[in-house]
């Protein structure tokens, strides 16, 4: 049944076929500090990561990103993404998850604040 998984589950990490096609057509690139690992074809048109557990576009970080849509010519590995003091470290997308953003009036928080910035409207006024 394992087989059947590596064959037909890209969502766990790379398929067969992209394992074969990596072999054959890739060069290894780089590696982010997630242990997603970066490849390009062997004349330089083709870009691609294979991730390190869920396939998940969020989890890579902002130069490596640049990178694969060809905003950046070399790779960070090559030519390192000038950061700025008030930028924070990347981090996966939390919408769904318990961890996700829920400001101060939003009901799924614990401890919901009364909002005061609109009056609801009412039919009868």
């Amino acid at each position: 049944m394992w087989i059947v998984d590596r064959i037909l589950t890209w969502w766990r990490g790379q398929t067969l076929n992209t394992q074969v096609w990596t072999a054959l057509y890739g060069e290894k690139v780089g590696e982010d500090d997630q242990g997603n690992v970066y490849y390009q074809s062997k004349k330089g048109a083709r870009r691609w990561v294979i991730y390190n557990g869920e396939s998940e576009a969020s989890r890579v970080p902002v130069e490596w990103h640049g990178w694969l849509h060809h905003t950046y010519k070399e790779p960070p590995t090559k030519d390192p993404l000038q950061r700025r003091s008030w930028e924070l470290p990347s981090q996966m997308n939390m919408t769904g998850t318990p961890q996700a953003y829920r400001p101060k009036g939003s009901i799924y928080r614990a401890n919901p604040v009364d909002r005061s910035d609109y009056d609801a409207w009412q039919p009868d006024q």
